[in-house]
């Protein structure tokens, strides 16, 4: 029988309250000794420390209590501490930490990667593997699709994000905080535009005509029989949760299979329920050759995996993919338990039914306000863009007092977009419907307040 999200049973007080010293005096000192200690290049956007969180709660270490609506980066879509999680890590803890697949296999990988192969799109044969973060997933990928077809180049999008690795800043397309200073960058590495509906400059432009004009660009200054894979996020992250219009994707999976380019599906903040299907490639049928997947994989615990199409990834000579941590053991287990629960409580009916809550006050409010000129996403991945009154003007500024009023009020926002000025809804998706509405009325709130 399934547990809907509404009938799970909280360890915390799912509840927000925010005292009058915030951020209190122990966030305070905490603060002090991380500047002595931790590089002044590693940021964060909420200055308080946690010390507890569960469901869609975070408490942090002065007794304050604040709805996350970021799921620490689309990671904790099961919660912050399910009890499945936790069990399964208690358990494989006392058993063994590590012994490095690559020297001593154990079960829990292989059960991770049977998982996998089952539950990303597409009937045919699949090979999975495990690594660290999503950025090594991405590595990776790029390098089984040059290997397999004998090519060098790779196309990646405009308001990509990919990673902070050498490569994947390279297909990252936001300079600044990510890529400003870091270079040079890995080479053949080619950007394309985007579907972008809101910032079209033709609003009519189908999704069909603009992975034409991606492709004409790709044929004119590459050569479709040199490239060896196409990289995309299905719903686009980092650059804005732009979801490009429909037809854009499969038109450009159609084209990489006429010319023997590898399409490769980023669902690294994408997957696992967040869009309300298991991986956002699915609302159009869109079957890609290798699909890279992190952060919601295993309830908070490092892990990132690259699933595809079995000729391509068994043409990998012995010991060219590893690591030694990948598909460390701990994780394996909070994986299978973490997709376990999302399987238990129905998390893609929840992301769906998060989506109709959200959408449906957000577009009443863009009513009452001139500064919402874009509301977008699937699921529990939503954002509003926020505009200049009466223009299509990106508004950063607006966009970061929003979030900061937010914050005040004891609700976690995360912004972004390549120009810093969209709201990205994360919410746990076991989070309940009385505290994502408190968390709605406080942002609606913070936007009329700002307008």
């Amino acid at each position: 029988m399934t547990t809907t999200a509404n009938e799970i049973t909280y360890r915390l007080e799912q509840k927000r309250r925010v005292q009058a010293d915030f951020p209190g005096p122990k966030s305070v000192a905490l603060t002090e000794r991380r500047k002595a200690v931790v590089a002044a290049g590693v940021a964060s956007s909420v200055p308080v420390f946690v010390a507890d969180a569960d469901g869609g709660i975070i408490h942090d270490v002065d007794g304050n209590s604040f709805i996350d609506l970021g799921s620490g980066i689309a990671v904790t879509s099961v919660g912050a501490s399910d009890p499945a999680v936790v069990g399964a890590v208690k358990e494989a803890v006392e058993h063994f930490t590590h012994t490095c697949f690559m020297v001593t296999p154990y079960e829990g990988y292989v059960a991770v990667a049977e998982l996998l192969n089952r539950l990303t799109p597409g009937d045919h044969e699949k090979r999975t593997v495990l690594f660290n973060s999503g950025a090594e997933a991405v590595e990776n990928a790029v390098k089984v699709a040059r290997l397999a077809t004998g090519r060098d180049a790779v196309v990646a999008f405009d308001h990509a994000y990919h990673g902070r690795t050498n490569l994947t800043m390279a297909l990252t397309a936001k300079a600044m905080p990510y890529k400003t200073n870091f270079g040079p960058f890995a080479p053949e590495v080619y950007r394309m535009p985007m579907s972008y509906p809101f910032r079209e400059e033709n609003p009519a432009i189908t999704g069909a005509e603009a992975a034409k004009r991606a492709i004409t660009m790709i044929e004119k200054q590459i050569g479709g029989d040199q490239v060896a894979a196409i990289i995309i996020e299905p719903i686009q992250g980092e650059g804005g949760f732009i979801v490009p219009a429909d037809g854009f994707l499969p038109a450009l999976a159609e084209w990489a299979k006429d010319k023997g380019v590898v399409f490769i599906a980023d669902e690294v903040q994408s997957g696992f329920c967040r869009t309300g299907e298991w991986f956002a490639v699915n609302h159009e049928g869109v079957v890609p050759d290798i699909i890279t997947m992190a952060k919601g994989i295993a309830g908070g615990m490092p892990l990132s995996a690259i699933t595809g199409r079995a000729e391509l990834l068994d043409a990998v000579h012995p010991g060219g993919l590893g690591g030694t941590y990948g598909g460390n053991p701990v994780a394996c287990a909070a994986a299978l338990a973490a997709i376990g629960s999302m399987e238990e409580y129905d998390l893609n009916a929840r992301a769906r039914h998060i989506e109709e809550i959200a959408v449906a006050r957000l577009r009443t409010l863009a009513q009452e306000v001139s500064v919402i000129g874009d509301i977008r996403g699937r699921g529990a991945m939503l954002a509003i863009e926020l505009v200049k009154a009466g223009t299509n003007e990106p508004d950063a500024e607006l966009t970061k007092a929003v979030a900061a009023a937010c914050l005040k009020e004891g609700v976690i926002i995360l912004t972004c977009g390549t120009y810093g000025n969209v709201i990205r809804l994360l919410p746990p998706l076991v989070i309940g419907d009385e505290l994502l509405n408190d968390g709605l009325d406080v942002l609606a709130a913070a936007i009329r307040g700002n307008a």
